[in-house]
Order: C-alpha cells, then structure tokens, then sequence
C-alpha cells in the first residue's frame, strides 16, 4: 500500500461524503487505502458510508477521545507507506494527492507537505501556510491584515499570491491536510494526545522541524476547505472559540515554556479588553448582530484569560 488517508469525522457526514468522492474520482496511479475514524458521532449513520464506498475502512470510536487521538487510531490501522491526514470538511481538486505525493517522493530532506487550501468561494485561504506562532503574530491574527500586507515576516503569505509558485519551503502545514513518510510521522511521536483539538498540527510541525527536516508548499496541488465543520457545531459558551486559545497556551508552555505562556495570556486578555472598547464605540453605528457577536467572542476570551490566571494560581498556592 503506497498511501493511506485518514480523515477523522465528529458529526460532519454532509461533507465526509463529497470528500471521499473526490478522493476516488481524482487520485490516479497510486494504490491507497481511506480510513475514517468516527469519534462517536452523535448524528449517527456513519456505517452508511460504506454502502457507497465499501472500500473505506470504518474505524469506531466509543467516545469522543478528540482529533490527535482519533488521528493516531487511525494511523495505527494504516498500511501505507505515506499518510495524508485530510479533513472530512474538504474536496480534492483534479491530481492533487497525486502532486504533492510526486514532490514528497522527490524531495529527501521533506518533513510535512501541504497544498494550496481554497475556500467555499474558491478564493486562496490565508491558512495555507502558516509560520510558526508567537505572541505578536497572533495578538495581529487578523485576516484584513494578512490580505493587505501578504508579505509581512509575521505571517508571510507571499508563496500562496506569486505567479508561478509551485513549491515553496515554509514553517508550517496546517492539519487540514498534512502527507508525510510514515517513518517521519513515527519518529516524530505521532500527533501528541495532550490536545485534545487545536495546535496539533502546529505540535507536529515543531517536532518534524526537530528532527532536522522541512515542511514544503506545493501551490499546484489544490484542495477545497470548508473549515470548522465539526466546531462548528459547539455554539455554547464559545466552545471553539476558547479550546483554540487554551490549546495555544498550552502549546507555548510546552515549547517555550511558562513565561512566555503567561505573556501570551496577558497579551491575549489586553487584546480582548482594546476590542470589547471599540466594539462599544462602534454599536452606534455598525450592524449591530455583528457588533454583538464579536463582544460575546471576547467577552468569552476575557473570562478564559481571566479564568487560566486564577487557575494557574490556586495551582501554584497549593504546591
């Protein structure tokens, strides 16, 4: 077996379906194998898809044991010698497992290979590439900026906006889409099961970085990425919202250790605090459901930064 794809699916069979079609109509002269990991889908039906593709190896989970861990489960039924770990809220566009497969196989220093993600619209999504993050670059994570300035060292987007780019060496590949070796995936640990979702992928990245390889854009393998499908889906308290800043902070304490985890909570509680006053400012005068949506999202991030400090210090007193 050349290839195995797995796609973890939480609730997402309107898009699991169309997904594994484009695999199977567009992936050509390789032999692969697609496995699923269902973590206990509340929707149900999940067996259906093997009524309209048989050859999908349907892995169940009991639980939901989260996305790094699902992914692991996964890999662990695998048979390929490559694995792309693709999002079920995806769509294959033309030969593009094919092309980044081509360029993996060429290139020997590769650690994770990744493609130009698109969005709903088909416009480039901003998420194609990523650099690994800090406390700046994402305190100024704002998609308005990243559009006006593309080049900006921050986030340097350029590879993603240049003619004629067709592989490009980056920081990070995002966890929408993500081939690499089997034995690099291996000797990297694995995805590490201490997220439970989010930052994952950026986990990954810095591990593969660690072993002396590098992560690579390919621009002319092309997939459709619809984005947060399964989060989605979690409306209350922000859910989402506040797994992925929990899940940064966790992933700077890990990798550049306490102090800077404690700024970046700091910097992310100013941050929601400079938001909430202009939101006020602006309820006047701008549509005001989008004014109250983006002051329940921060008024959510505040009570989570607020909530991590008092944690952290009840942690420390009982010590």
């Amino acid at each position: 077996m050349e290839l195995s794809i797995i796609c973890v699916n939480w609730n997402c069979m309107d898009y699991l379906r169309p997904c594994i079609a484009s695999i199977y109509e567009n992936t050509q002269g390789l032999s692969f194998e697609i496995l699923v990991v269902d973590n206990a889908s509340s929707e149900g039906q999940v067996e259906t898809i093997l009524d309209e593709f048989p050859a999908v190896k349907l892995i169940r989970s009991g639980t939901n044991i989260g996305f790094s861990r699902a992914n692991n489960l996964g890999f662990k039924h695998a048979c390929g010698k490559f694995v792309l770990f693709l999002n079920p809220d995806t769509k294959v566009l033309g030969p593009a497992i094919d092309t980044m497969l081509r360029h993996l196989n060429a290139l020997p220093d590769a650690g994770i290979v990744g493609c130009k993600l698109l969005n709903a619209d088909l416009s480039v999504s901003t998420t194609s590439i990523q650099k690994f993050p800090t406390i700046l670059n994402q305190i100024l994570n704002i998609e308005y900026l990243r559009l006006r300035w593309p080049g900006c060292p921050l986030w340097d987007l350029s590879p993603l906006f240049s003619e004629g780019t067709e592989l490009a060496r980056v920081e990070v590949i995002p966890g929408a889409c993500m081939l690499l070796r089997r034995c690099v995936f291996e000797q990297a640990g694995m995805f590490s099961e201490d997220f439970f979702m989010y930052a994952e992928d950026l986990d990954l990245n810095f591990k593969v970085k660690a072993l002396g390889l590098s992560n690579y854009y390919v621009g002319g393998a092309q997939i459709v990425h619809y984005g947060g499908k399964s989060s989605s889906r979690q409306k209350v308290n922000q859910w989402a919202t506040t797994m992925k800043y929990g899940a940064m902070l966790h992933l700077f304490e890990k990798t550049r250790g306490r102090f800077y985890a404690a700024m970046y909570r700091i910097a992310i509680a100013s941050s929601a605090i400079g938001r909430l006053f202009v939101l006020v400012l602006a309820f006047p005068f701008a549509d005001k459901d989008s004014v109250r949506v983006a002051a329940e999202k921060w008024t959510a991030v505040l009570k989570w930064s607020v909530g991590c400090a008092v944690w952290r210090w009840a942690a420390d007193s009982g010590r």
